[in-house]
């Protein structure tokens, strides 16, 4: 728990785990007070996968837990996930990778144990909004998932506001869906919400949706050294 979590997600994983029936323990971990986290280079996600384990390490030899597991699949294989060089660190499982199941494999099993968040978009942290070399900070994250929120209520599923150097809010939406954002009245009331939140600046990328779209800026030796295919 931490403020990289999206608003609801929470909520959601209390009621997943309800309904499947396992006991849920929630541990608030301290990434934003790290500086190597704050500084929000190319290999912040290390920095904050440490923290997280470090802690959950804690918990499961507290509680007798022998394995630590995670919910990588083989789609996370081929991405720049330096996340992962954290879970090797602390010999963590990824019994999905094990299995060799990719998303769409996973999503076909919920759907068959009828799990409600089979068709759930991707939502990682909010920190990976955020332009490398750009402060993560309490109030920055926050400022990305109220803009996430609003920009929701016009019936995105999938959207992605990425907070760039000067103020910049780049709107990353299914190409379907950029002109309707980009048509009145939705432009004028996008554009006066995000303001209201600090952004300075407000651009809907023409490009659309594409996961992980800040990485195309992380220097060779990075790419390299936590293991993206090219």
């Amino acid at each position: 728990v931490g403020p990289a979590v999206a608003d609801g997600e929470l909520a959601e994983a209390r009621q997943l785990a309800d309904l499947i029936g396992i006991r849920h323990v929630e541990v608030a971990t301290d990434e934003i007070n790290q500086p190597r986290y704050i500084a929000n280079e190319a290999d912040r996600c290390f920095h904050c996968k440490t923290e997280l384990y470090d802690h959950v390490k804690r918990v499961a030899e507290e509680a007798g837990v022998e394995v630590i597991a995670n919910g990588a699949n083989t789609d996370d294989q081929g991405d720049y996930r330096p996340g992962m060089q954290a879970a090797a660190d602390y010999d963590v499982r990824s019994p999905l990778v094990a299995c060799g199941l990719n998303k769409a494999e996973v999503r076909r099993l919920a759907t068959h144990w009828t799990l409600p968040v089979a068709d759930k978009p991707a939502s990682p942290c909010l920190a990976s909004r955020i332009a490398y070399g750009v402060q993560v900070t309490p109030e920055r994250l926050r400022q990305i998932d109220l803009a996430e929120q609003h920009l929701r209520s016009f019936g995105l599923r999938e959207v992605r506001v990425r907070l760039h150097e000067g103020g910049l809010a780049r709107i990353e939406a299914p190409a379907g869906e950029i002109e309707k954002l980009s048509a009145m009245p939705a432009r004028t009331q996008i554009v006066q919400r995000l303001r209201e939140l600090g952004f300075k600046f407000v651009a809907i990328d023409l490009a659309g949706f594409h996961s992980g779209s800040l990485n195309v800026v992380i220097p060779a030796d990075a790419l390299a050294q936590y293991g993206a295919k090219k």
